[in-house]
């Protein structure tokens, strides 16, 4: 076999191969983008609607660009729906129970992963889990009475204090530490650090990227939530977003501008936090620091 035809087929055969692949990934990604469309569709709606006449909303044949664009559903959640007053509350609720938690879980989490020389630690991690297969319908009930008893209905303690201590976030931090070699730890204590430096210092940093996650989780938990204001707030200065939003339907007329409107406002830190932090949970090395 000469060398030109050795050569024309090592040519050929990268070129094919190159082929296979782009005939597997083009439906692929077709289909992706078909998703995407999909998915995108009733959002887009929803934001080109908040900016729609209530005229035109339910005209028939229904048109998703505006004919008449308006800024007046804005204009009017701002000034009589008191938009300010429910934002800061909302934003003060979800600050104040995403860094708490994230403390809260990230001590509780430590202790259940380095110090299981005791049994009922083990005991009390599975306890501990068991809790997320309870419906939340169902500690409902005795955590209102609870905070009732304490002095915490209608206030913004009554709101955050229940809200700090999730499985879930222990359970991330937990199992991130359990992965973090002992030797790490030993060598601190060797150098003379204290319990206390070595957590702060040492471990905190080191679970940046669950640090990240968490939070990002938990302030979008906070600022969605609405079961949990609704039954422990009355005084309607004291409202998050999600009650004030519920209160501006009526039982026979519905201010739809309004409510759109407010609606799109509503969820533009939830959008404004996942673009600005998305790229630390996304990038970040979950084993940074660590040596093989």
């Amino acid at each position: 076999m000469s060398t030109s035809t050795i050569a024309s087929k090592q040519t050929v055969q990268p070129k094919a191969r190159k082929a296979k692949e782009l005939g597997s990934v083009v439906p692929m990604t077709t289909f992706m983008w078909l998703l995407a469309v999909l998915y995108a569709f009733p959002l887009v709606w929803f934001l080109l609607s908040a900016f729609k006449p209530g005229s035109e909303l339910f005209q028939y044949p229904l048109t998703i660009l505006p004919e008449n664009p308006t800024i007046g559903g804005f204009e009017k959640a701002w000034d009589r729906f008191d938009f300010m007053l429910y934002f800061s509350n909302t934003l003060a609720v979800a600050l104040t129970t995403t860094v708490l938690t994230v403390f809260a879980s990230a001590m509780t989490g430590y202790a259940l992963a380095k110090y299981q020389d005791k049994a009922w630690i083990r005991i009390f991690f599975v306890c501990l889990l068991a809790t997320t297969m309870l419906p939340t319908e169902v500690i409902l009930s005795p955590t209102f009475l609870v905070i009732r008893d304490l002095g915490m209905y209608d206030s913004m303690a009554g709101l955050v204090v229940p809200s700090i201590l999730t499985a879930t976030g222990v359970f991330m931090f937990r199992q991130y530490f359990v992965s973090i070699p002992d030797d790490i730890i030993e060598a601190a204590r060797i150098d003379g650090a204290r319990e206390t430096g070595i957590f702060f210092r040492i471990m905190l940093p080191m679970s940046r990227p669950i640090i990240m996650t968490l939070a990002i989780f938990s302030f979008q938990w906070r600022w969605n939530d609405y079961i949990w204001p609704l039954i422990v707030v009355g005084d309607e200065r004291k409202f998050t977003l999600q009650i004030a939003l519920r209160s501006i339907v009526g039982a026979e007329n519905i201010d739809w501008p309004l409510l759109l409107a407010a609606s799109v406002m509503s969820i533009l830190p939830l959008v404004l936090i996942f673009i600005v932090f998305q790229k630390y949970v996304m990038n970040e090395d979950i084993n940074a620091g660590l040596k093989d």
